[in-house]
């Protein structure tokens, strides 16, 4: 078969056939670029096995990772946020709400859940980087709201999986009031003596990263996650002077006390179960 084959208006290439081949057979590393079998990466946690990397993942891996036997109820799945405000920027807020409903299947950017780890009680709330940029609205506090006031009923620890980029503007001051509200709410648990262990992930940015997000009991985070409130880029521009290097990084915080622990994420059910364990004694 030649490679080219001319035509009464120029020449044109032919190209050999491929073998089609299945979708999401191999991942590439967003970090060292190593390409490495799909299901080897996905057995590891969704890290990378060359550098480390952490790649962001949602609800549904933390809670095949988290939960026994991947089992457990999830919570209020028929919130859906609304708009309030009709707001309007370069598309309709509710038309951005549909597409990215249709686009991940989640209703809002925060899913919770109730199950158990190693046989000990936890409920999770995990942030849905997809939906938004994971920002934080109404829906979002509500969430959190509402499984608080079932840790409450049920003396159930609770998890929060940060993963954001801080409040949704599109839902303005009904948005910043979830700083306030999850931060009260809070606070019943922690005089109900109930633990609230707080897993950081990246990116936890804006409003999430100054609520919720570092008043857990623990605050844990992923190797290497972006933890700030505004972004590095900003902070330079207004000091006028150069950053210290990994500024903003789980490493350069847990060197200066503002976490607790970086926990890696194939360590993270293990080291969960040792914690509830150590807070039931």
């Amino acid at each position: 078969m030649s490679w080219y084959k001319r035509i009464t208006k120029g020449i044109t290439t032919r190209t050999r056939e491929k073998k089609e081949t299945k979708e999401g057979l191999w991942h590439k590393c967003s970090s060292c670029k190593k390409i490495r079998p799909a299901k080897e990466h996905e057995d590891n946690c969704h890290v990378c096995l060359e550098c480390g990397f952490h790649e962001r993942i949602g609800s549904r891996e933390y809670f095949k990772i988290l939960f026994d036997n991947n089992e457990f109820t999830e919570l209020f799945p028929e919130l859906s946020p609304a708009d309030p405000l009709h707001f309007e920027d370069t598309k309709k807020y509710i038309d951005r709400i549909a597409d990215s409903q249709k686009k991940t299947g989640l209703k809002d950017a925060l899913t919770s859940a109730t199950g158990k780890v190693d046989g000990n009680n936890l409920t999770v709330c995990c942030m849905e980087f997809n939906f938004i940029g994971g920002s934080m609205g109404a829906v979002v506090g509500e969430k959190i709201s509402r499984s608080v006031d079932h840790c409450l009923e049920n003396k159930t620890p609770l998890l929060i999986i940060s993963k954001s980029g801080g409040a949704r503007m599109m839902e303005a001051a009904f948005s910043l009031m979830q700083l306030a509200k999850t931060s009260a709410k809070l606070t019943l648990l922690s005089d109900a003596k109930i633990p609230y262990i707080s897993l950081i992930t990246d990116p936890t940015t804006g409003g999430v990263t100054a609520s919720f997000a570092m008043l857990g009991d623990l605050n844990l985070a992923e190797p290497g996650a972006l933890i700030g409130f505004a972004g590095p880029r900003v902070i330079k521009e207004t000091i006028k002077k150069d950053l210290p290097k990994g500024f903003q990084t789980a490493e350069f915080l847990l060197q200066r006390g503002f976490i607790d622990m970086i926990v890696p994420r194939k360590e993270l059910k293990a080291k969960l179960a040792q914690m509830l364990v150590f807070f039931k004694n």
